[in-house]
Order: C-alpha cells, then structure tokens, then sequence
C-alpha cells in the first residue's frame, strides 16, 4: 500500500486502481469493474443502473438489500417483491411466480444474494444461480448479484467465482470482509453498465481521488488471500458444532458452510454474549439472533478457546 503508484481515478488515472478493476473484472468474467468505498454503494450504484425507478425489483425476505440498504433502496425508488428464502437463496420457481402475478414492465430487476448471510452464509450453486437466471431472462429482465462473500461461495463448493456469477449481468463482492482488506468493494459488469455506475459513483460521493493506496491491499486480497478462506470455514463449522453441544438446538451444524454461524438468542444461555465478552470473546446481537463470524484474525488457538469458554460457562 505505502509503494502503490496512485493517480487521480476521477479521471481513470490511478494505475493501481485500474490494474485492481481490471483484475476483479477477468475474475468475475465480465467486462468492466468500478472500485467503491462500500458493499451497500456497490448495490444501491448497481440498482440504480441496472433497475428503473417506480418499479419492482425482487429478492430475498432477508436480503441485505432491504434489511440493511432498505431506507437507501426506498431512496432509488424501488419496491422490494420479497421471496421466502428459508434455505438461502430463493427458489426459481418462486421467482416465476412473482414475476407472473405483476403487470409487463412492472419489474425491472432480480437480486440475489451469495454467500447469503442471513442464513448461515449458505451458498448456492451454479445450477440454482443458473435456474433463476433462465426465468430472469424469459421476462427480458436483469439479475444482480449482492456477492460480498462470493469467494467464500466459491472455496466452499469448489467452483470458480465467474461460475456462480455467470447469469448475472452486474455483480459485486467486497475485498473487506474475508478476504481482510482495509476498505473497498468492487461493482463488475458490461462496460456500458460500469461506465454509468461511474456517475452513481460520483453522485454519491464515492469517487475516491488517489485510491491506488487501498486498491492495493485489494489486489492483496484477491492474489493472497481466497484460499485460506477455507480456514475459516473449518473454523466456523468447529464452532458451530461446540454451540449445539453446549446448547442442543441452537445451531444445525450441518447448516454451516462458509464462515457465518447464527444462534436463537433463546436457546442461547441468557446473557450469554455479556458474559462471552467479559472473556474476551466478542459476538453480535441481531434482532433475536447471535452471529458468530471468524476471519482471518480467528485461528485455530482463538476456536479453542472459545469453544473453552463455552464449556466452562
């Protein structure tokens, strides 16, 4: 980061800026990318370039996109169609169905998200990715895919990234989150697409002037650090299975592919999460849920201790 080359990327000048979209496009397989502050504008700029304002757009009941970015996708205009999503990412046939029950031209655009954080990070496969892409597309309209996690997706089921976002005419995934970067995420796409999210960018006070000195910890991240993504993986997993014996009911292991555990609060001991942190280890409150999320910070000494805390609770 100290020796990145920088330049003015307002005006596409920063060469580290460049070589990182250019690198996040090829690994996507799309034809442009644009470097952004945060996952939610990576969206809200994908929204708005991708959907039509005074339309629907569909997605997930708990998808990030109005459970986090809700007041933000209101802004744009948009009306979320939500699809239950129970087991992650929606079925098909569901997306089908919304589709069908709303008028011609009513629906401009299908989000989906992978990993999917609300429900265990699960991941979906390319055949299901695939499957609601072809119904997308016999409606003549767009998918975006809110991956910030894509390439915990793509190391827990063996499958390159551009496979999972191939149906996908926009994607975006954060270099932020596991892949451990400072800052950042990156909006991938058709060129024509990018170069609008290019003023999205602008309008929301996103363009970042001399960004090289953070684009490079993202190449960083994307040259170093996916496949230890599978490190956390395990780890998650181990945790998770330490919460079901401790607290039988809690968590369904088998559920738990990626790097994100969540627990009922209710079948947690009370306090719980008060009396974790007195030792040290820190989890978040969500609504009626605990989430528990390891990283690259988290090894296998940090596991043994919580799963030690735990017992001795």
């Amino acid at each position: 980061m100290a020796a990145a080359e920088v330049g003015d990327d307002v005006f596409g000048e920063d060469p580290t800026v460049n070589r990182f979209q250019e690198q996040a496009a090829d690994a996507l397989g799309k034809a442009a990318a644009l470097y952004v502050p945060s996952g939610t504008m990576a969206n809200q700029i994908a929204l708005r370039a991708l959907g039509r304002a005074g339309t629907a757009i569909v997605c997930g009941d708990r998808a990030h996109i109005v459970a986090v970015e809700g007041e933000s996708t209101a802004a744009a205009d948009l009306e979320p169609v939500k699809l239950a999503d129970d087991g992650g990412v929606f079925e098909p046939d569901a997306v089908d169905a919304a589709l069908r029950a709303r008028p011609s031209g009513t629906v401009s655009l299908v989000t989906i998200e992978n990993t999917y954080a609300a429900s265990q990070g699960s991941a979906a496969g390319p055949e299901r990715v695939r499957a609601i892409g072809r119904v997308a597309a016999g409606y003549g309209i767009p998918v975006h895919c809110d991956g910030a996690r894509i390439w915990n997706a793509s190391v827990a089921l063996g499958v390159p990234a551009a496979d999972l976002v191939a149906p996908a005419a926009t994607a975006m995934f954060c270099v932020s989150k596991g892949l451990a970067a400072p800052v950042g995420s990156v909006l991938c796409g058709p060129a024509d697409v990018i170069a609008e999210a290019r003023g999205w960018r602008r309008r929301f006070g996103g363009a970042m002037r001399q960004a090289g000195v953070i684009a490079a910890a993202g190449l960083v991240a994307l040259e170093t650090m996916v496949d230890r993504l599978a490190d956390d993986h395990r780890r998650a997993r181990r945790l998770a299975e330490a919460l079901a014996e401790r607290f039988p009911g809690s968590v369904d292991p088998e559920r738990v592919g990626t790097n994100i555990v969540w627990a009922p609060l209710g079948r947690l001991a009370p306090g719980l999460l008060d009396r974790l942190r007195d030792e040290g280890v820190w989890a978040l409150a969500l609504g009626d849920r605990a989430r528990f999320v390891t990283h690259k910070d988290i090894d296998d000494a940090d596991i043994d201790r919580v799963v030690k805390v735990l017992r001795d609770l």
